[in-house]
């Protein structure tokens, strides 16, 4: 009888995997804990979260119960002329995590689309108004996604070249992760700005997740969003994977005395349990759309916009990160991840070792510099793999951004397995 794998190998198309030179895939069967499990038996630490998306780990009861107690009571409606309690709960609890200028909430069910619909509200906020303005700035390394206007805002990593002709032109910015680079950022910002032609400036708050979990600090990102408010141009914090306590917030943008106008958000919104996603925003782009006028609505929306199943599993997840404990486990493994961050630094195989929250990234120094594409990559994923942890590299940039349950005894496994890496390292590759 086939397994599961080789099942698999027979009918399935899996994301960001080139199909005929992967290794079959994992037969995960269940998870537990900080844990993913095989249909071995074997037992798997999620060092990554599934994707970043899991905050309390797998097989939370509480949020089971939560969503089996919805489901008994409305599994969907139609959320066009509709509405339902868990929407509105979830949007008014929210509110209060959110910077005090977001005052309204508009569903999705994932970070791409959040992202394309901030997009999409944005450039209509002005086109409403009867201003043409047709430039959006991100950074050089952004990734927002892999819808079109997502895809769009993303800087270039090589995995759209396919579609280059067909996306609209984003002027970039360079992303601020030194003195020399924010001093360049604020320049280019300026000039960009300048020409009036500009909607929006879309960023990854703090930390640039796939372009290699780039980090820079709340202050320049204060600098150059005050920079836009001063031409009138719109701010979108993309806190899909920042959000929900990554940081050390609840969002990203918590620690900002600027205000982003409008935030995406999804991954960890259901404690990785459902696919749902939110954009928020500011009054004034509300009341840009506000009108006897029907051309001047929102057209967007998805069948399974405001799912209550999911809206349930998001306040579930809520729930347990409002808490005492998660809030204690999440400073737990801030200062886990600081202190190990600190005895990794100067290591000769190592160009850089930083830490935000609870996302702590590692860069190793190679001869092809950083690139997802890095031919380390594969080495480090099956060298943690083979040591029963799952951690999915950024090309030479490992990464650990795991569930909040994760205990003291698995992160020091993931810790040692690191150290372990560095042996190996040096031995094939070098330090470069």
């Amino acid at each position: 009888m086939p397994t599961l794998s080789e099942r698999d190998n027979q009918i399935i198309w899996h994301p960001y995997t080139q199909m005929k030179t992967a290794a079959s895939p994992l037969p995960i069967v269940k998870g537990e804990g900080a844990y993913l499990i095989d249909e071995d038996g074997r037992r798997y630490i999620d060092a990554v979260a599934s994707w970043w998306v899991n905050l309390h780990g797998h097989g939370h009861p509480y949020i089971a119960d939560k969503i089996h107690e919805q489901l008994m009571t409305l599994e969907h409606v139609i959320f066009a002329g509709f509405t339902h309690p868990p929407a509105v709960t979830i949007a008014e609890r929210l509110q209060k995590h959110l910077p005090d200028n977001q005052a309204r909430v508009f569903f999705s069910d994932n970070g791409s689309t959040a992202v394309e619909i901030g997009i999409k509200m944005a450039r209509q906020y002005f086109f409403n108004q009867g201003i043409r303005r047709s430039k959006l700035i991100a950074f050089d390394e952004a990734f927002h996604g892999e819808t079109f206007g997502a895809m769009a805002a993303s800087g270039d990593h090589n995995f759209f070249r396919a579609f280059q002709d067909d996306l609209f032109e984003v002027w970039r910015i360079p992303a601020p992760v030194d003195e020399a680079k924010s001093q360049e950022a604020l320049a280019k910002l300026e000039a960009h700005l300048k020409t009036g032609e500009v909607y929006a400036f879309i960023f990854e708050p703090l930390v640039l997740g796939a372009g290699g979990m780039l980090m820079y600090t709340p202050e320049i990102l204060d600098q150059l969003i005050a920079l836009c408010h001063r031409y009138d141009v719109l701010c979108i914090a993309d806190e899909v994977m920042t959000g929900f306590g990554r940081t050390g917030t609840t969002f990203a943008s918590n620690q900002l005395k600027e205000q982003p106008d409008i935030m995406a958000m999804s991954k960890g919104l259901t404690g990785g349990t459902l696919p749902l996603s939110i954009t928020t925003c500011s009054a004034k782009i509300f009341d840009a759309f506000w009108s006897d006028d029907k051309m001047k609505a929102f057209f967007h929306g998805h069948s399974y916009t405001a799912n209550p199943v999911g809206c349930a599993a998001a306040l579930a997840s809520l729930d347990l990160l409002e808490g005492d404990a998660c809030q204690a486990d999440i400073r737990r493994i801030m200062d886990r991840h600081a202190a190990f961050a600190e005895k990794l630094k100067g290591h000769a195989t190592l160009k850089r070792v930083q830490q935000t929250g609870t996302i702590l990234a590692i860069e190793f120094k190679t001869a092809e510099g950083t690139s997802y594409f890095n031919q380390l990559r594969d080495k480090l994923y099956f060298f943690f793999l083979d040591r029963d942890i799952l951690l999915r590299p950024l090309g030479n940039v490992i990464y650990i951004l795991p569930p909040y349950c994760m205990t003291d005894e698995q992160l020091d496994l993931v810790y040692g397995a690191i150290e372990d890496c560095l042996t190996m390292v040096i031995a094939e590759v070098g330090a470069v």
